[in-house]
């Protein structure tokens, strides 16, 4: 993982399904989490700046899906990971056209499933991290 601080995000209208993606969240060395119960309110702590959010696809007044496209709006940075119930090969094609950076089902694997998505995460922040700092082409004139 990386050392700079994580802030995550998790909207689940279901109080059972929050408290276990906190639980797995938690166990693979994340402290910054806060929980909402609906997408409008996730929508409101924006401002917060989350790394991460992972977000409910079936919720109440505000879906997923809509609740994805208005993160990505607000920051297109943010690692939005969608979970659902329902394995819809649908709804995950569309949640990545919007710019999820993942699909997970919610079973009885959802613990591993979460720390394989939280660690594909860090690595493409660590892969970002240390990628090569282009050269300006304005800076590049002047060495002709």
């Amino acid at each position: 993982m990386l050392t700079t601080p994580q802030k995550v995000f998790l909207v689940d209208d279901d109080p059972f399904c929050r408290q276990l993606i906190e639980h797995a969240v938690r166990s693979c060395g994340f402290h910054d989490v806060q929980a909402f119960d609906n997408g409008a309110a996730c929508l409101d702590a924006l401002i917060e700046e989350p790394t991460i959010i992972f977000l409910d696809q079936m919720m109440g007044s505000v879906s997923g899906t809509d609740a994805l496209k208005a993160i990505k709006r607000f920051n297109p940075d943010i690692y939005v990971v969608l979970v659902s119930g329902q394995q819809q090969v649908q709804v995950a094609v569309d949640s990545l056209k919007y710019g999820a950076f993942d699909y997970v089902v919610k079973d009885e694997r959802l613990d591993e499933r979460l720390a394989t998505v939280l660690a594909k995460i860090a690595h493409v922040q660590t892969l970002l991290a240390n990628r090569p700092k282009p050269k300006s082409r304005f800076l590049s004139l002047f060495s002709l």
